[in-house]
């Protein structure tokens, strides 16, 4: 299996560094595609660099470390490449103002996975992952002892789910899911199941992490 993580900002290369501790393969792009290439070289022979088109082409699953606006153009301009493929999504629609605080762009009670599983084309495998703890949070919680932390994904896809709880658990983490695409604004900012939401900076174990989502259900 091979994952493509495009994006090489805080949440991808985060990404990337723990699939390639955990021993998955990484295909890194980037709009600036030698910043990929130095990524790929940082974090040694289980990863390899790739135009945008190149890597999405040669990967199992496109992990798409962007902006949620950024996402919806690659979906757009790649659509012909994604059927068979497992999409990932980690994004937030979320924008800053003057003085960096962040507040929602959409419309209250659509999140952004709900969006760009909308506009994920026939055939593709969307689900929404690797985004309910910032870039700091995800280095630092991985391989926890004694009890590893949870990250949340949700998606109605089983071939998706698959695909998301073989990658969080190479990640060093265990996997909870927090249930489908109408369910995806529980794990992005402000939802219960995030960390900057319900659990305030904190990291769950498993048993916890089950709670949570039966308590809200």
């Amino acid at each position: 299996m091979v994952t493509a993580v495009v994006g090489v900002g805080a949440i991808g290369k985060t990404v990337a560094q723990l699939l390639v501790d955990g021993g998955e393969r990484v295909m890194l792009a980037s709009k600036d595609q030698a910043k990929a290439t130095a990524l790929a070289k940082e974090l040694g022979g289980q990863a390899d660099a790739a135009s945008v088109r190149g890597a999405i082409d040669q990967a199992d699953i496109i992990v798409f470390a962007v902006w949620f606006d950024a996402i919806k153009e690659l979906i757009a301009e790649y659509a012909d490449l994604l059927p068979g493929k497992v999409v990932v999504d980690p994004s937030n629609a979320l924008a800053a103002d003057d003085q960096g605080n962040f507040t929602p762009i959409l419309p209250e009670g659509q999140s952004a996975g709900s969006v760009i599983a909308g506009l994920s084309p026939a055939g593709a495998h969307y689900v929404k992952a690797f985004g309910s703890l910032p870039a700091e949070l995800l280095a630092s919680g991985a391989d926890r002892a004694p009890q590893r932390a949870v990250l949340f994904y949700a998606t109605d896809d089983g071939q998706a789910a698959a695909a998301a709880e073989r990658l969080i658990t190479a990640a060093g983490f265990d996997p909870v899911k927090a249930g489908g695409v109408r369910d995806t604004g529980r794990v992005e900012v402000f939802g219960d199941l995030h960390a900057f939401g319900g659990l305030n900076g904190k990291l769950v174990t498993a048993q916890e992490g089950l709670a949570a989502v039966e308590a809200s259900a």
